[in-house]
């Protein structure tokens, strides 16, 4: 079995850490994998191969801004990375972000439908079906479902100043439909729901959620100041949709002398507003021996984001023995369980501020949180994968 996956990048975020231990696994269990990514450092590894450089993605990224053509550009190293898949000539492609301006789609995907080989496609996000945003919960569109135009997120990844919404929808659909054997794969119900109510609806989707490396993400011993409520926030970036500005409503509402509200990941001048309102700011942070220790502290993780696929750090919070508020956006309830956490409605903080109330008088019990973690041991949820490419192979 000769597995070949493809990403914006490689053993950085969660899509390239991803591809990277998936990759480890294969190796180990069942055959030979390669890795094709277009940004970030060149890695000095067999069968990792960066296609791109940074001239081509900035070319690339101006060419989005001024046509709204994310996806259209780099057109040498698409040929670079064709070539390249030829020599390696896998059994399957495996497709993760092909967006992140690296990658000509339309060359990618009129090869892929001449080579005739099986291809996987994990969508971590909801670009291949939109005209043009990788998310759209947090305002409501819904306009993939039958033609994109006049784009409210426009302003918004991938980041334009024109709006090519409405030819980019039919480009994409053009594109992305036609090749024989596609497996898409969601890592939440949620949107695997979505997928079936778009132009994708005719390819076999199956979910096989994101997991966590259980050995790394594990509880340690409490030894916070036992007076005061320990709510934590974390994200790889804040932003309003992300819940930056509920977690500032929220400590206008909440008596700061009982409560300490914590946010991980904020930049420089998010750390000097927070700063005013009494919370505790901590930039970002790629230390997990950091992440654990906090997870670890916190009474409650809070996750405030308006739209999400299917976030990791409810999973890593879990796995800490940490229960979990979070809205009831995208995926995010699903690694949830009546045991170890608390589903309220977008921007409802007067519920949110109940719950902590709550929760400070009786807190759940953290090993029902640490078995609900199990069920997404990365491992496990490799594995999945593997038998997707043993069922794929055995059915060609």
């Amino acid at each position: 079995m000769k597995i070949l996956q493809i990403n914006s990048v490689y053993k950085f975020g969660s899509t390239g850490r991803i591809a990277s231990d998936l990759k480890t696994v294969i190796e180990k269990n069942c055959g030979e994998c390669a890795i094709i990514y277009g940004r970030g450092d060149v890695i000095d590894k067999a069968n990792v191969w960066k296609i791109g450089s940074e001239l081509d993605f900035r070319f690339h990224v101006l060419f989005a801004r001024l046509t709204d053509k994310a996806g259209f550009y780099s057109k040498e190293y698409t040929k670079k990375m064709i070539e390249q898949i030829q020599i390696y000539n896998p059994d399957i492609i495996h497709l993760h972000n092909i967006h992140g301006y690296y990658v000509n789609v339309e060359m990618l995907f009129d090869f892929l439908k001449e080579y005739k080989r099986a291809v996987v496609w994990t969508l971590h996000d909801t670009w291949s079906f939109t005209g043009h945003c990788s998310h759209y919960e947090a305002v409501g569109c819904e306009k993939w479902k039958t033609q994109c135009g006049e784009c409210p997120q426009i302003r918004e990844y991938p980041k334009s100043f024109v709006d090519n919404s409405a030819q980019n929808y039919m480009r994409k659909k053009k594109i992305f439909i036609g090749i024989d054997n596609l497996t898409i794969v969601t890592p939440s119900f949620w949107l695997q729901q979505q997928i079936q109510q778009s132009f994708l609806q005719k390819y076999e989707c199956k979910t096989i959620a994101n997991g966590i490396d259980l050995q790394k993400f594990s509880p340690l011993i409490k030894t916070k100041d036992k007076n005061k409520f320990i709510i934590l926030g974390v994200a790889s970036v804040w932003g309003e949709r992300k819940g930056f500005n509920d977690f500032i409503r929220l400590s206008k509402y909440i008596d700061l002398s009982e409560y300490q509200i914590i946010m991980v990941g904020v930049n420089n001048q998010q750390k000097q507003i927070l700063a005013k309102h009494n919370i505790v700011a901590i930039e970002r942070t790629n230390s997990i021996e950091e992440l654990v220790q906090l997870y670890s502290q916190a009474d409650i993780f809070l996750n405030l984001t308006y739209e999400d696929t299917f976030p990791t750090t409810n999973l890593e919070a879990l796995a800490c023995g940490t229960p979990i508020l979070t809205y009831r956006t995208g995926g995010s309830p699903e690694s949830l369980n009546s045991n170890c956490g608390i589903i309220v409605e977008k921007g409802d903080l007067s519920s949110v501020i109940e719950h902590l109330k709550q929760l400070r008088k009786k807190n759940f019990d953290s090993q029902a949180c640490i078995n609900q973690a199990n069920y997404f041991n990365k491992f496990d949820k490799f594995q999945e994968y593997i038998n997707l490419y043993q069922e794929i192979l055995s059915n060609s």
